[in-house]
């Protein structure tokens, strides 16, 4: 499987919309925006449009991570919903929670270098098996909380196995964004992946970073997940103020 080489195109994406456009030349943001309004209008898409009232080939033309959050009908697309730059620097972001919660408890601010290396790398500093691992448990919590809402049927599951595979994905990870599509939205299970407590971090923040919190379904989805993963309420807490603030 290549899952580290899709979450990084994918981080490239987010970090591309969150300017406007992107490193490729797409502007996933206003994709996201004329989607929002075709969706939230009810206006029909053209051509090969799709039962739900959207434009397959501006879906195309905006990647999977539009095609992600694309799907959430009645969402605030490129708004306050999607966070674009909690996916971008979703690991830095982690560490920086965690750092934070570790100042409060701490009135000096200095942490021991020994309890850091137990917490875990940050994914964009991994490499080899270990990368590769953390990028699949972190495309799983994506999948798994886009579909929190249970609003992705299965002409829009086939659309983002499409865009997955347009960033190059290899049979094996085709299969399994597949498998990851129609599987139970299960907290527990998806909280057994995490190999590390930077791992946990970064699965419930870029969870936070495809959901809209103000949504009962979601926001039960999020709590789950931060049950499942022995977050505290404090560090959940500090993920959210983080995924916000990275806008």
């Amino acid at each position: 499987m290549n899952a580290s080489k899709i979450l990084q195109q994918l981080m490239q994406q987010a970090g591309g919309s969150q300017k406007g456009g992107s490193s490729s030349g797409v502007d996933v943001k206003g994709m996201l925006s004329g989607l929002s309004k075709q969706l939230g209008g009810g206006s029909s898409g053209q051509g090969s449009g799709s039962s739900s009232g959207f434009d397959v080939k501006s879906l195309l033309g905006g990647g999977a991570m539009g095609m992600l959050v694309g799907s959430k009908r009645g969402r605030s697309m490129g708004g306050k919903a999607l966070k674009y730059g909690a996916i971008a620097g979703v690991g830095m972001l982690a560490w920086k929670a965690w750092q934070s919660s570790q100042a409060a408890k701490n009135d000096s601010g200095q942490q021991n270098t020994a309890q850091n290396a137990s917490e875990g790398e940050r994914v964009e500093v991994l490499s080899g098996e270990i990368q590769e691992r953390r990028s699949l448990e972190l495309l799983q919590a994506m999948i798994l909380a886009a579909r929190a809402d249970g609003h992705i049927d299965e002409q829009e599951q086939a659309l983002i196995t499409e865009q997955i595979d347009a960033l190059g994905a290899d049979q094996e990870m085709h299969n399994w964004v597949e498998q990851q599509l129609k599987a139970p939205l299960d907290a527990q299970a998806l909280a057994r992946e995490a190999d590390s407590p930077q791992a946990a971090r970064e699965m419930y923040l870029i969870s936070v970073a495809v959901t809209d919190d103000q949504n009962p379904m979601e926001r039960a989805w999020l709590d789950q997940l931060a049950s499942a993963l022995n977050l505290p309420t404090e560090m959940t807490a500090e993920l959210e103020r983080q995924a916000k603030q990275a806008g």
